[in-house]
């Protein structure tokens, strides 16, 4: 009899603040009993979510059953930075160029956007919570705008347009007066991340049994099913896939070869006129760092849930996946520090809320989306690029499981195996010691 047992579960650390500033949300009802289906999804995020929702368009009236271990929104897809990006963004380079195969990566990118947006529109999300506004690589240095010169000409040799903002523009868009330059690509997309996957479970919900606060303890092969088993009840079906991101690891898969990044987070509070007035600049803006070790800002607005400015930056390797209060402290300390450079006229302004984020990445940048076991299926290990490449491999995921062959399937069922890491300690001590002295290295970024 196949057994794969969870080793551990998902632990947060701080508040997954994009769905608090929303205030609650709809509930849904632990599993509570045994029932038969004929796909379970575990986990409710970008992939599992966007899994649902294939499964419904491929197979219509299929008995769909997505466990999730948290709340909805409150594991990495509220803990996140909200963009959801075409373009390459490769986050081992040193300005996000990827490899040879970034027009077919674009082109499933905007594959996922479309799949997105169509979904918004299904579902009746607000437009505030699914924008279009593009991004901006912002620059502080000289050394940072030769990154975005040199990812221009990336995208020229992929024909694709952008625009170059001096000082003032730069000013005029964020109100401050940090950036020397920066790199307008407008194919982005701006989420509230929360709202978007409330949204997706809200319209799923009368096509699928969705259950909170259920968590995966186990999988068992029992004939031609599988049973997973949860602390309130099981559920038996034929096709299980897997949208766990990092926890794939958990299960015993790809052991020994999923780094467990972290990423830290703050958010203001909701911004009072005068703070308004003293910072000035648009509403709404989101800009990534020229060099990725960089530090990520998003200002948003109105039903996005107040006018607040999000700083991102910090990064930590715990191959235990999970943070630590330490982390996180010395994460937001930078923050503030980052924040009061970008914006003095705010300066001393104590963020409302702080968290982290769990991300897996591979040393060579390939996801796990495939078949890894008889009707065992995973949406796994996005590479720092979850809303985007969730869901990809959500849609790939429930594709596979229901003997549908697409771009998407081709493209990562082709993918090489993710490369073995070093041992730990060693991985998380070298990788650690890296990324202080990357953080070192840019500075002001």
């Amino acid at each position: 009899m196949t057994t794969y047992r969870a080793r551990q579960l998902p632990v947060h650390r701080g508040v997954a603040a994009w769905s608090a500033i929303l205030g609650p949300g709809a509930e849904y009802p632990a599993l509570s009993d045994q029932r038969t289906a004929d796909f379970v999804v575990i986990g409710g995020g970008f992939a599992g979510l966007s899994a649902a929702r294939r499964l419904t368009q491929l197979q219509p009236g299929a008995r769909v059953v997505l466990l999730e271990a948290g709340r909805i929104a409150e594991g990495a897809s509220g803990r996140n930075s909200g963009f959801m990006i075409d373009l390459p963004h490769e986050l081992t380079s040193a300005d996000y160029a990827g490899s040879g195969n970034d027009r077919a990566m674009i082109a499933l990118n905007r594959q996922a956007i479309a799949f997105a947006a169509e979904a918004s529109q299904a579902y009746d999300i607000p437009p505030g919570w699914f924008d279009r506004a593009g991004k901006v690589n912002g620059a502080v240095s000289t050394e940072a705008r030769d990154h975005n010169l040199s990812y221009a000409a990336h995208l020229d040799s992929l024909g694709e347009t952008y625009e170059h903002l001096d000082a003032q523009a730069m000013e005029e868009l964020t109100g401050s007066r940090h950036y020397h330059s920066g790199l307008y690509t407008p194919g982005t997309v701006l989420l509230q991340p929360a709202g978007y996957i409330r949204g997706l479970a809200t319209g799923l919900s009368s096509q699928i049994a969705l259950h909170e606060k259920s968590p995966a303890l186990g999988l068992t092969r029992i004939g031609s099913d599988w049973r997973v088993d949860t602390p309130g009840g099981s559920v038996t079906a034929p096709r299980v896939i897997l949208a766990t991101n990092g926890h794939l690891e958990s299960f015993g898969f790809a052991k020994g070869r999923l780094m467990h990044v972290f990423l830290y987070a703050s958010m203001t509070p909701n911004l009072d006129d005068a703070a308004l007035s003293r910072l000035g600049g648009a509403p709404d803006w989101g800009i990534t760092p020229s060099d990725p070790m960089g530090t990520t800002v998003r200002r948003i607005h109105g039903a996005q849930g107040g006018n607040r400015i999000v700083t991102r930056t910090c990064a930590t390797l715990r191959s235990g996946m999970q943070s630590t209060a330490r982390d996180l402290t010395r994460a937001t300390a930078l923050q503030r520090a980052k924040f009061d450079q970008r914006f003095p006229q705010l300066a001393g302004m104590a963020p409302e809320y702080e968290w982290a984020g769990h991300l897996c990445l591979t040393l060579n940048g390939v996801s796990v989306m495939q078949c890894l076991d008889d009707g065992l299926f995973s949406a796994c290990v996005q590479n720092g690029l979850g809303t985007t490449r969730g869901t990809l491999t959500g849609i790939g995921a429930a594709e596979l499981a229901c003997g549908v062959t697409s771009d998407i399937t081709r493209h990562f069922t082709a993918e090489a195996a993710p490369r073995r890491l070093p041992p730990r300690p060693f991985r998380d001590i070298g990788a650690n010691a890296v990324i202080r002295w990357k953080e070192h290295r840019i500075g002001d970024e």
